[in-house]
């Protein structure tokens, strides 16, 4: 309607809501001690946080920042390799009202996947709800390459919702058992999505020259190998934080 200059003016008001929201928060409601992973009783002097090699030492931790280079570099590239196939599908006027209904169909998927996961990692485990995620991003991989249908496409991708709310509702769960009582909680999470961050920004070129080398299905096959990989080694090697 306003033509693609009010994506960026609706960042800064986003922005600016954000800083506000943020403002509200009161510092006295926080027990930075606890926040920061420390594990101490109420009104009890918390030992100092750990030494900073304590991450280096934490095999689970360094495991779980590979997996989550593993699950984005398998799933960043989806998204924008279904864009520029509708676009060559439908042509580049449909093919931008279409991206947006992907990412609505996985943003109403990704909400109530969250609220799910969240409720009942204590009960089914972060490990087996974890698998899921990795599973559907393999499938959605897969899937891709059965249609270049419009339709099909933006259904398919509305399963990102399950990767991405499984995803972002244990990735704090995950990393804050992994370090309890270290006090390098986060730390530990910005180390974790510096890896997640670098698999995305890896995926975009991955899936790109192998697109350009050998087509759209080969790019998608290759994306899902990876995620059954990532699958494989969640399965194999990582512990289960809750169980």
């Amino acid at each position: 309607m306003f033509g693609p200059v009010v994506v960026f003016w609706l960042m800064a008001g986003l922005t600016v809501a954000s800083i506000l929201a943020a403002a509200r928060i009161r510092n006295a409601d926080i027990d930075n001690d606890v926040a920061r992973g420390l594990d101490c009783a109420p009104d009890e002097d918390c030992e100092q946080p750990s030494a900073w090699r304590c991450l280096f030492d934490n095999r689970p931790l360094l495991l779980f920042a590979v997996i989550a280079f593993t699950f984005h570099l398998a799933n960043a590239a989806m998204l924008t390799s279904v864009s520029q196939l509708l676009a060559k599908t439908v042509g580049k006027g449909q093919a931008t009202s279409l991206t947006a209904a992907c990412i609505v169909a996985a943003q109403l998927v990704m909400v109530p996947v969250a609220l799910v996961a969240g409720r009942n990692a204590e009960r089914w485990g972060t490990k087996r709800i974890f698998l899921v995620g990795f599973g559907f991003l393999a499938a959605r991989g897969g899937l891709y390459t059965l249609s270049n249908d419009p339709l099909w496409l933006v259904g398919v991708q509305a399963l990102d919702g399950i990767g991405a709310g499984i995803f972002g509702a244990l990735f704090p769960i995950v990393i804050a058992d992994l370090t309890k009582g270290s006090g390098r909680f986060n730390v530990s999470q910005g180390a974790v999505a510096t890896a997640q961050g670098l698999g995305a920004a890896l995926s975009a070129s991955l899936a790109g020259a192998i697109i350009v080398a050998a087509g759209y299905s080969v790019g998608f096959l290759t994306l899902a190998s990876i995620a059954a990989l990532g699958f494989v080694l969640y399965l194999v090697a990582m512990p289960d934080t809750k169980a």
